[in-house]
């Protein structure tokens, strides 16, 4: 497909955060954009604010008259759009260009130098470090992101389209359309087995992945796990290995031994080891593409994250508030890990909205554990996203397997008087579902209270 000789994009789902970023690319690149999601959002706030218009309700009637030219429109969907969407299904039996988001990337990505980050965990801190880094050493490129950049408020990255950054995302096997020039893979925990059935069928999928990138390509692979590829890892043999990690202020500084050489005195602001190999595999991803040592050292440096990703919306002596994607019971872990690293002997309130009752029913026993591990856990009711209910599968069910003694099921109502009465230190919100809505008033009201 010549995606020049298109003159109009419509998303359907373009509130998500993969198909807002393409909005956001199609806008600068001078197409007429506009699109359908269920809600209003921070991200469809943004892209009205852009110019972009986007509506709310099912209906071919809200569709602007140029988008319904088809020789001159592309239409993108989400996989997370229902099958009998009424506006999907007019464009697909009106001889549209129908396309999942998926598709499209690979289409913008095959003429390009492309650099694909893959894992069940870590795709999106990592993506957005390896646009940083780049961007930083004016490398031309153009990033998609997974989530909102802090240093850039934005899921686009955009310094030119000679090169390409993308989150390959295993969902769906969207990650096949892909054919990088270099990928990495960060991680093959278990996860999407209602698309997947199991986790050996995961584990063929990433190795069908691994077999996409380009003959004189480049694979790098987290050290342990079962593919070929340039290793990396934390204080240990791999190819590339974080050493001499050292805490000065909050900040990891540490060395990075390559395949060649040892490089010195890096700086990272983002806690947790998760984080730290997250780092390790975009600097090696630069470093092997070409970019220059003290450029890199000073890019990282400079990296704030990604909206939450362990964000602080508190940072106080006395109280901390963090709020964290995390939604698998490796991810929670990991924050576990971070917050525990950070503030030790403080007391932990972990606030907890299980996504999807099919990962729930999967990782129940994982979850229990996992939480288990906080001082205080507090569970909201399942984000159901794209699922209807599963009988039996509930909060209420997670619960009950916590050994934790220390745990409660709440409403979002009553939220914030369960904050108080916890008496925590440390308030950390976590989940992939719409409980990231509720941190702007959490802050609101325990800035009002201090």
């Amino acid at each position: 497909m010549n995606l020049s000789n298109i003159h109009n994009v419509y998303l359907i789902g373009i509130g998500g955060i993969g198909m807002s970023a393409l909005a956001r690319y199609f806008h600068a690149n001078n197409k007429y954009v506009a699109g359908f999601d269920k809600t209003p959002t921070e991200l469809t706030e943004n892209l009205v604010a852009l110019g972009i218009h986007v509506h709310f309700e099912d209906a071919v009637h809200n569709i602007e008259s140029p988008f319904l030219i088809a020789e001159k429109t592309l239409v993108i969907y989400t996989p997370a759009i229902p099958s009998n969407h009424k506006e999907l299904m007019y464009y697909k039996t009106n001889g549209f260009n129908v396309l999942k988001r998926s598709q499209v990337l690979g289409f913008i990505t095959e003429n390009t130098f492309c650099l694909a980050v893959a894992g069940t965990h870590g795709k999106t801190t990592t993506t957005s470090i390896l646009g940083h880094l780049m961007y930083e050493c004016q490398v031309p490129l153009t990033a998609f992101l997974g989530g909102i950049s802090e240093n850039y408020n934005s899921n686009l990255i955009m310094n030119g389209t000679e090169v390409t950054v993308v989150e390959a995302d295993e969902f769906d096997r969207s990650f096949l359309t892909l054919s990088p020039d270099m990928a990495c893979i960060t991680s093959m925990d278990a996860d999407h087995l209602d698309i997947y059935g199991d986790a050996l069928q995961l584990k063929k999928s990433f190795e069908d992945f691994s077999k996409k990138v380009k003959d004189h390509g480049k694979l790098f692979i987290k050290n342990g796990l079962p593919l070929q590829g340039i290793t990396y890892g934390i204080e240990d043999d791999s190819d590339y290995s974080v050493t001499n990690i050292k805490i000065q202020n909050g900040t990891y500084v540490f060395d990075v031994k390559t395949p060649t050489t040892v490089l010195e005195n890096f700086q990272f602001n983002l806690p947790g080891r998760h984080n730290l190999s997250n780092a390790l595999i975009a600097l090696a991803m630069a470093v092997e593409y070409g970019c220059p040592y003290r450029q890199l050292a000073k890019a990282l440096a400079s990296y704030k994250g990604v909206k939450r990703r362990f964000t602080y919306h508190i940072k106080t002596d006395d109280f901390v508030f963090i709020d964290d994607y995390a939604h698998h019971p490796e991810e929670i872990n990991a924050v576990h890990q971070a917050v525990r690293e950070m503030y030790p002997n403080k007391k932990v309130l972990a606030i907890f909205q299980p996504h999807l009752y099919s990962r729930t029913r999967d990782f129940v026993d994982d979850f229990a554990k996992s939480l288990s591990q906080f001082d205080d856990i507090m569970l909201l009711d399942i984000y159901p996203a794209r699922e209807l209910p599963i009988e039996g599968v509930t909060s209420k069910w997670l619960l009950n397997k916590i050994k934790n003694p220390n745990k409660q099921l709440i409403s979002k109502a009553e939220m914030m008087q369960k904050i108080r009465e916890s008496k925590a230190q440390i308030l950390l919100t976590i989940g992939a579902g719409d409980i990231g809505e509720e941190v702007k008033h959490i802050k609101k009201e325990l800035s009002i209270a201090s």
